[in-house]
C-alpha cells in the first residue's frame, strides 16, 4: 500500500507536458518581438541614412548684375533707392546694422550687407554717398573718410532652377536662427522640446483632454521632433501605422542627434507657404518670401508671424488672411509672455504692429524669357541633377532695374500705336535693344 502512494506522490510530482497551445503562443509572440526588433533596426538605418546624408535638394540660384558704384557713374538717387527697395534694405534714421540706409538731399549713409561673390567674400561696409545733378559724386567709407573708386551692391536674385518637386529653401546653420524665433517656435509648438525624448506624453495627455472638451481637434500633441519625422521621413497619409513609425523614428532621432541638429533640420525642412509651384520651405526663404529680408533682420513682430506659419501656411496666409493671421500671431506673443520670454507691455506692442508683408508674392525678379535662356545655356554645360540639386550660383548680366524700364518703355509704346491704330489690346509685339554708353 506503502509503494503504491509513493508511486503517485512521483507521478504527480513529474513535470506535465506543455501544451500545443502554449509552445505556439511563446514561438508567436518571439517571432513578432523578433519582427520588431529588426524593423526598429529598420527604421534606425533610415533615420541615419537620410539624416546625415545629402538632406536637401538645393535649386541653383540666378543673380542679376550688380549695381556698380563709382564717382562720375550716370546714377542718381531715385534710382539707388530703388535698387536698395529691391533688394530689402529698410530706411531709418541713422543706418546701425547691414540691410539700413538713411537719405537726405542728395546724401546716403548705407550699412550694406556681406555677400559671397564668386571669387571673394565682400564684407558689411558703412558707406557716404553723395548725388549731383544725376551724377555719383562722391564714394567713401562713412567711419574713416576713406576714398573709394568702385564698391559693388550685392546681386539680386531673380530665379531659381527648381528640381521636379519644386521646393526651395535658403539653408541656414543652427548659429544663424534668432534667439527670438527658437523661443517663440518652442514655447507655442513643443515647450518641453529640451527634456523629452521624442515623443510628450504630457502634451499628449493635455491635446486629448483639450480635444474632448471641445468636441474636436482643437490643439496636437506631436513634438517638434514628431513634425520633423512626419515631414522630412514620412508620406502625408493619416494612419496608425504611420503614426507608429512616427513616434518610433522620433525616439531613434532623438537617441541619436543632439537638440541643436534636430532644430537646424526642422528649421530649414518645415512648409511654409506656396508661391504659384514653387513650395517655401523653411524660415530662411520664408523670411525672404514674405518680408524681403534675412532672417536676422526680422523684428519680433515679423518673427512670430513666421511662427504663426507654422499651424498651417495656407490658413493664416497673412495676404489672402490678415485679420486672423493677426489673431494667431497675438496667440503667439501672448504665450511667450505667459512664459516669461517676454514682458506684457511688449507682446501688446508686437501685437499691435502691422503685419510688414511685402508687396508682390515672388521673391524673384527676372524676365521668364530670360530665365528660359539661363536653362538653356546651362544644361550644355551642367548635369540636369547639378542644376537642381548642388545649391549653384550663377551670376548673370540682367540688369533688374534696366529690365523694368525697358519692359515699361515697350509696354506704353505699344498701347499707343495700338491706340492710334484703333488695334485691339495685345495686338502688337515688339523688343528692346540696351547699349550701354560707356561701353558701346
Amino acid at each position: 500500500m506503502a509503494k503504491s502512494i509513493n508511486k503517485r506522490a512521483r507521478s504527480s510530482n513529474q513535470p506535465r507536458p506543455s501544451t500545443p497551445w502554449r509552445r505556439w503562443f511563446w514561438l508567436i509572440l518571439g517571432s513578432l518581438l523578433l519582427a520588431l526588433v529588426l524593423y526598429v533596426i529598420y527604421l534606425d538605418q533610415i533615420v541615419q541614412v537620410r539624416f546625415e546624408g545629402r538632406r536637401w535638394s538645393m535649386p541653383a540660384q540666378v543673380y542679376g548684375r550688380p549695381l556698380q558704384l563709382y564717382p562720375g557713374a550716370l546714377l542718381d538717387s531715385e534710382r539707388l533707392t530703388r535698387e536698395l527697395q529691391g533688394l530689402g534694405y529698410r530706411r531709418t534714421s541713422h543706418p546701425d546694422s547691414p540691410g539700413t540706409y538713411s537719405s537726405y538731399k542728395g546724401r546716403f549713409l548705407l550699412r550694406t550687407r556681406a555677400f559671397q561673390f564668386s571669387a571673394q567674400l565682400r564684407p558689411s561696409d558703412y558707406l557716404e554717398i553723395r548725388f549731383n545733378r544725376g551724377q555719383l559724386q562722391s564714394l567713401q567709407r562713412a567711419g574713416d573718410g576713406q576714398a573709394l573708386d568702385r564698391y559693388r551692391l550685392e546681386p539680386r536674385l531673380i530665379g531659381s532652377l527648381h528640381p521636379a518637386h519644386s521646393e526651395d529653401r535658403v539653408l541656414l546653420r543652427r548659429a544663424q536662427l534668432p534667439d527670438k524665433l527658437i523661443n517663440a517656435l518652442i514655447a507655442v509648438e513643443d515647450r518641453n522640446f529640451h527634456s523629452h525624448i521624442g515623443i510628450d506624453p504630457a502634451a499628449i495627455a493635455r491635446a486629448v483632454w483639450a480635444n474632448l472638451r471641445a468636441v474636436g481637434v482643437v490643439q496636437g500633441g506631436s513634438t517638434l521632433t514628431q513634425q520633423l519625422v512626419k515631414n522630412f521621413f514620412l508620406t502625408p497619409e493619416r494612419t496608425l501605422w504611420r503614426k507608429f513609425n512616427e513616434v518610433v523614428m522620433a525616439v531613434l532621432l532623438e537617441a541619436r542627434y543632439d537638440k541643436d541638429e534636430i532644430l537646424e533640420a526642422y528649421a530649414n525642412e518645415i512648409y511654409l507657404g506656396q508661391d504659384g509651384g514653387r513650395a517655401i520651405h523653411g524660415f530662411g526663404l520664408a523670411s525672404q518670401f514674405y518680408f524681403n529680408r534675412p532672417l536676422h533682420e526680422l523684428d519680433l513682430p515679423k518673427t512670430a508671424l513666421l511662427v504663426t506659419l507654422v499651424r498651417g501656411p495656407s490658413a493664416y496666409d497673412p495676404r489672402r488672411h490678415p485679420e486672423r493671421a493677426r489673431k494667431r500671431r497675438a496667440l503667439v506673443l501672448d504665450i511667450m509672455a505667459a512664459q516669461g520670454l517676454l514682458s506684457s507691455e511688449l507682446a501688446a506692442q508686437a501685437a499691435d504692429a502691422p503685419l510688414g508683408i511685402r508687396q508682390g508674392q515672388r521673391r524673384s525678379s527676372g524676365s521668364p524669357a530670360f530665365m528660359d535662356l539661363v536653362r538653356r545655356q546651362l544644361r550644355r554645360d551642367y548635369r540636369e541633377a547639378d542644376l537642381n540639386a548642388e545649391g549653384l550660383r550663377i551670376f548673370s548680366t540682367l540688369d533688374p532695374w534696366l529690365q523694368t524700364q525697358a519692359e515699361q518703355s515697350l509696354s506704353g509704346q505699344l498701347q499707343q500705336l495700338e491706340k492710334r491704330r484703333a488695334l485691339t489690346a495685345d495686338s502688337l509685339q515688339g523688343a528692346v535693344v540696351v547699349a550701354d554708353v560707356e561701353t558701346g
